[in-house]
């Protein structure tokens, strides 16, 4: 497990990154408003929040992916609680964006070379984990997109990979997994129009 204390240098770019991209996004929902502000107040305290040693919560990065054409979803069937959730987890020193973070996730989580990040979040939730001996996560979610013909390949954090229509994803699910749907599906208009 990292040492906090020698990582700070480490997360100072991807605390600066955090902490602006935030500031100037423009909440899905009301939830995530409500989340975006309270992860704010959490990076006050500085790039400890970026790591997972800092007790009181940290900052996480996650990813929704989307088939090119998005129509589906990919979704892992997560080993340790055993429901389908999006592909994400937490930031690493190397990290000098949470865009990249969740890249990188979205990547080692699906074996998938090629995947494109939307830079901006699509949703940010914060949840109760076990880590650190129970703490919280401030998951700032992005959409990702996946090549033409991606063939997915299961890591070590994962019982299964499964692509899904959006419209009926596979139970049992993570807690706010729904909720990403339509903000990804527009993250993905988004970019075809643009």
């Amino acid at each position: 497990m990292p040492d906090t204390r020698t990582d700070l240098p480490a997360y100072a770019d991807l605390h600066a990154d955090a902490t602006a991209l935030l500031s100037r996004w423009t909440p899905t929902s009301p939830a995530a408003a409500t989340a975006r502000d309270q992860t704010l107040e959490l990076l006050a305290a500085g790039p400890v929040t970026m790591g997972r040693g800092h007790h009181a919560g940290h900052v996480t990065a996650s990813a929704l992916v989307l088939d090119a054409t998005g129509q589906r979803v990919l979704l892992c069937l997560h080993g340790k609680f055993r429901k389908w959730v999006q592909l994400g987890g937490h930031c690493e020193p190397g990290d000098r964006t949470l865009a990249a973070a969740a890249l990188r996730e979205a990547t080692e989580e699906s074996g998938i070379a090629g995947l494109v990040v939307d830079p901006e979040p699509i949703d940010v939730d914060i949840h109760p984990v076990t880590c650190q001996g129970g703490s919280l996560h401030y998951d700032v979610r992005f959409a990702v997109l996946a090549p033409a013909g991606a063939t997915e390949r299961v890591s070590a954090e994962s019982e299964a990979l499964g692509w899904f229509p959006p419209d009926r994803l596979p139970e049992p699910l993570a807690h706010a997994t729904e909720q990403l749907v339509a903000p990804a599906l527009a993250a993905l208009a988004r970019r075809a129009a643009g």
